[in-house]
């Protein structure tokens, strides 16, 4: 099962709540499990971030870690991830994509959160992905 589209803006809302909060300029995207775009926002952030947010949701949602996490898999495992990374539009693994997981502990798709720092977008996109635990 996949995140609906009303799904998809709760997890928006929540998560330009916490940015709102942080007073962050950011863009956060939500896609579904197949890492399409479902939902999407962009607070006053500058242009290059629209894609990172997209990426890292992305990312995310593939490989079913948080974006940050898959970084971590990546450097400790000392594999070259040129390729991996460059695929399907490019992904990012740092932090700011998370994975969205119904009640049941489902992934339904991803949010993705750029803009701030690494901990500041990790901050927001959790606050959305909580929307269902």
């Amino acid at each position: 099962m996949s995140i609906t589209y009303s799904e998809a803006i709760q997890v928006l809302n929540a998560s330009i709540e916490k940015a709102k909060e942080l007073n962050i300029p950011v863009s956060i995207a939500v896609v579904d499990t197949g890492g399409h775009l479902a939902s999407f926002a962009r607070l006053d952030s500058v242009y290059g971030v629209i894609d990172f947010a997209v990426k890292k949701a992305k990312t995310a949602v593939m490989f079913g870690v948080d974006s940050d996490m898959m970084g971590a898999i990546i450097a400790g495992a000392e594999l070259h991830s040129y390729g991996m990374i460059n695929s399907n539009d490019g992904l990012l693994t740092i932090a700011g994509g998370t994975v969205i997981k119904d009640k049941n502990g489902n992934i339904i798709g991803a949010v993705g959160s750029s803009g701030g720092t690494p901990q500041q977008d990790k901050e927001i996109a959790e606050a959305g992905a909580k929307m269902f635990a």
